[in-house]
C-alpha cells in the first residue's frame, strides 16, 4: 500500500516560476528521485509517490514551504491504496492509490478545498476530510511568518522554541506567538491522529 499526492500551485499564474519552482523541487527532492518518485508537469502540477505514514505530513510541509511565498498556496489530493504497475515515471505508474488521488484532485477546485484524501474507506475519508476542512480554515491563512515556523518544526520536531528564537534572531516570546498564530499544536495533533487512523486502513 502506498500514498500518491496529486497537486498544483494556487495563484502560480501571477508569479514567475522562478519564485516557487526551486522551492517545490527542493522539497520534492527530500521525498525521493524524479521521475520515479515525483514529477512536475503541465507547468504547475505535480505528482508524488510516498509511504502512507508520511503522506499527510508531507502534504502539510509542502503547503508551508510554498506559502513562504506570499499569496501562493497548494491544492493537494492524497490517494491511498495499491500500486499495481510501476512505470518508468510516477505519472506512468498505476493502481488504486493513483486513481483515488487523481479522482479527488479533480474535485478540489469545484469544492474550493485545498486538501482532501481518499483511502478506500468511506468512514475514514469522512472523518479525515472533515478534520482537514476545519484545519484549512487556519492553514489556508498562514502568513509567510507562520509558514516559516511550520517548516522549521516539521523539519525538526524536537527543536525547542529557544533554539528557534536563536535561529531566527528573535525573542522566545515572539516564537511562542508565532506557534499560536500558526496553530501548530492543532497541526501536530492532527498528524498524530492520522498516524493512529492510518493503521486501520486496509487495501
Amino acid at each position: 500500500m502506498i500514498a500518491v499526492i496529486t497537486g498544483d500551485i494556487v495563484n502560480s499564474e501571477n508569479y514567475n516560476s522562478l519564485d516557487w519552482m526551486p522551492i517545490l523541487k527542493n522539497y520534492l527532492e527530500t521525498l525521493g528521485a524524479s521521475p520515479l518518485d515525483w514529477e512536475v508537469y503541465r507547468g504547475d502540477e505535480f505528482q508524488i509517490k510516498l509511504p502512507v505514514n508520511i503522506a499527510l505530513e508531507s502534504a502539510i510541509h509542502l503547503k508551508a514551504q510554498i506559502k513562504k511565498v506570499k499569496n501562493l498556496d497548494v491544492r493537494v489530493a492524497i490517494g491511498i491504496g495499491s500500486e499495481t504497475y510501476v512505470g518508468s515515471s510516477v505519472s506512468e505508474s498505476n493502481g488504486e492509490a493513483y486513481k483515488r488521488s487523481g479522482r479527488i484532485f479533480n474535485t478540489l477546485k469545484a469544492s474550493k478545498l485545498n486538501l482532501k484524501i481518499a483511502t478506500g474507506d468511506k468512514q475514514h475519508d469522512k472523518v479525515l476530510n472533515l478534520m482537514f476542512k476545519l484545519a484549512l480554515d487556519f492553514m489556508d491563512d498562514w502568513s509567510v511568518v507562520s509558514a516559516e515556523i511550520v517548516t522549521i518544526v516539521l523539519n525538526n520536531p524536537n527543536v525547542s522554541q529557544k533554539e528557534i528564537a536563536k535561529q531566527l534572531g528573535i525573542k522566545q516570546s515572539a516564537v511562542s506567538q508565532r506557534y499560536k498564530r500558526a496553530r501548530l499544536d492543532l497541526v501536530l495533533d492532527m498528524l498524530d491522529f492520522y498516524q493512529e487512523l492510518r493503521k486501520e486502513i486496509k487495501e
